[in-house]
């Protein structure tokens, strides 16, 4: 017992000691189980590498140590305590991890299978497969991770010797850990592949699949995407979270989307029109659904009737019927907006035009008495004319039924904990095409990265846009016989602000940086 450290039975030691064995860190039971803890009555108190430091009954068993070191295969250290602090604490732990092995099953990530009208819910921990276990856990990891960090996709990339894991947050990727070693990536591949209910045999080609999991009893959608490269399959994970998109503090308003006090009225004006064509243009994740859905909010007055269909359903409305593409059943969004007519709906969501049987559709339902609301991807508001006469649509018939397009994209804004003032040199801003006389009183900003932000500088996101109106102008111009670029040269740029100017703005409010504003839109 030379190692051993006596300690005397008194108040003032008893209370202090009574205190700390139950504010020990509890991943000290991942190394002294409890059920091995309540046998040889011994709290652990701290570890380093080979030794565990304990608590224990001062009228343990002497010979305990050697069989408890065989064990937990480390070397014990043993402080001797009286054995009513020793039962005290053991009885804490017993309820306090019980508690928490409780919170750990019910907030835990599982997957969610559909089963006809049920839902069948398993546990990621449930795997036959030992050898999967680090990967289940590894794959647990990265997901929740990623939900705690607000990321909206998670990348997964292979490499010759290593495989990458990033997540795209606010727009933008950085890595989520340090690279793994490429023997891993056969096995994480094929876990996602399972997951998701996708040939885990087919590595030549790119597949696509989803799968839902639950977390703190709320289900969260998620898109697979597999693609071979030179070196392993990579994968992208689309995170679909109604929690991070849309909180009961934040509820969906006009109010709160970024418009200019224009915008906001040209555009409320062309979503409360009776019949027509709202179309909402961008790349991907540029946030055209949380707009188009803020439209229907705002229109959903109950004594209309509103259809989506959408691929996915990404936040559930209220009042709105609300249809999930299914591409397996031959559920496309030509063939439900067929159905959807037949439904006798005043207002139509339509989650994107893709091709173009479903652009003719939707213009016919729009010139036929109905207020169409749907998306495309055009660089700018002006682009989706051309982008649907690739499509097959006749230009004419697409400007007779348009109300008003509306071209956004998300501006990272500055983090609140660590933006400070930053000063630019005049060649840059002349480069940048702005007046060094206008922007003279102009101070900038710029987040110089903190944890909070994760060292980017940068935390969430705010819209910016851009809303081509087209009157009765336009109508006009080709009822009359106008040519297409005459009749698109009386559509009206609300407020003239255009996507570039609106970004701009951002920054001379202290939102964001011209280095971000320059990453996505184009110097004018």
């Amino acid at each position: 017992m030379d190692d051993t450290l006596a300690i005397p039975i008194d108040g003032p030691v008893v209370g202090h000691y009574e205190t700390e064995l139950r504010t020990v860190d509890e991943a000290l039971f991942q190394i002294l189980p409890l059920d091995v803890a309540q046998q040889y009555r011994a709290v652990p108190m701290s570890c380093e590498p080979d030794i565990l430091v304990i608590a224990v009954a001062e009228d343990q068993d002497i010979h305990f140590r050697g069989r408890l070191e065989l064990i937990i295969n480390r070397q014990v250290v043993v402080h001797w305590i009286a054995s009513g602090i020793i039962a005290d604490a053991l009885e804490y732990w017993s309820a306090r991890l019980d508690q928490l092995q409780g919170m750990t099953e019910e907030l835990g990530l599982g997957l969610v299978r559909e089963n006809g009208d049920d839902a069948i819910f398993q546990s990621l921990e449930d795997t036959n497969d030992k050898s999967l276990g680090p990967i289940v856990r590894l794959i647990n990891t990265i997901i929740t991770t990623g939900l705690q960090k607000r990321a909206s996709d998670i990348h997964i990339e292979a490499f010759e010797h290593s495989v990458s894991v990033k997540y795209r947050v606010d727009g933008a990727l950085f890595l989520a850990m340090s690279d793994l070693d490429q023997s891993h990536h056969g096995a994480l591949i094929s876990r996602l592949k399972i997951m998701a209910e996708l040939d885990i045999a087919e590595k030549r080609v790119p597949q696509d699949g989803r799968f839902k999991l639950r977390l703190n009893k709320r289900d969260i959608d998620f898109r697979l995407s597999i693609l071979p490269s030179l070196h392993g399959e990579n994968a992208v994970i689309r995170i679909l979270d109604n929690n991070t998109a849309r909180t009961e503090s934040t509820p969906l308003s006009l109010d709160v989307l970024g418009m200019s006090p224009v915008q906001q009225k040209v555009f409320e004006k062309a979503i409360r029109e009776p019949y027509g064509i709202v179309l909402m243009t961008g790349p991907t994740g540029s946030g055209k659904t949380t707009t188009l859905y803020t439209a229907l909010t705002e229109i959903n007055s109950g004594e209309v009737k509103i259809i989506t269909i959408e691929d996915p359903v990404e936040y559930n409305l209220s009042g709105i019927t609300q249809i999930p593409v299914n591409l397996k059943k031959g559920l496309t969004f030509a063939v439900g907006l067929r159905s959807i007519l037949r439904h006798d709906p005043d207002k139509i969501l339509v989650g994107e035009i893709r091709d173009g049987e479903t652009a003719n559709i939707a213009i016919q339902s729009a010139l036929t008495g109905h207020l169409v609301f749907s998306s495309v991807h055009a660089n700018g508001a002006m682009d989706v004319l051309a982008r649907l006469q690739n499509m097959g649509v006749d230009p004419e018939s697409c400007l007779s039924a348009l109300n008003c397009v509306v071209a956004q994209r998300l501006l990272r804004l500055n983090c609140p904990k660590c933006k400070v003032l930053v000063e630019y040199d005049k060649q840059y801003l002349q480069e940048l095409g702005l007046d060094l006389a206008v922007i003279k009183d102009v101070v900038f900003y710029r987040g110089k990265g903190c944890e909070h932000c994760n060292n980017s500088g940068y935390f969430g996101r705010a819209m910016v846009c851009e809303i081509v109106e087209f009157n009765q102008s336009v109508q006009q111009a080709i009822l009359e016989g106008g040519t297409v670029l005459e009749a698109l040269n009386c559509a009206v740029l609300a407020d003239d602000m255009s996507l570039r100017q609106s970004s701009l703005n951002r920054v001379y409010a202290g939102d964001t940086t011209l280095e971000e504003v320059n990453r996505v839109t184009f110097v004018d």
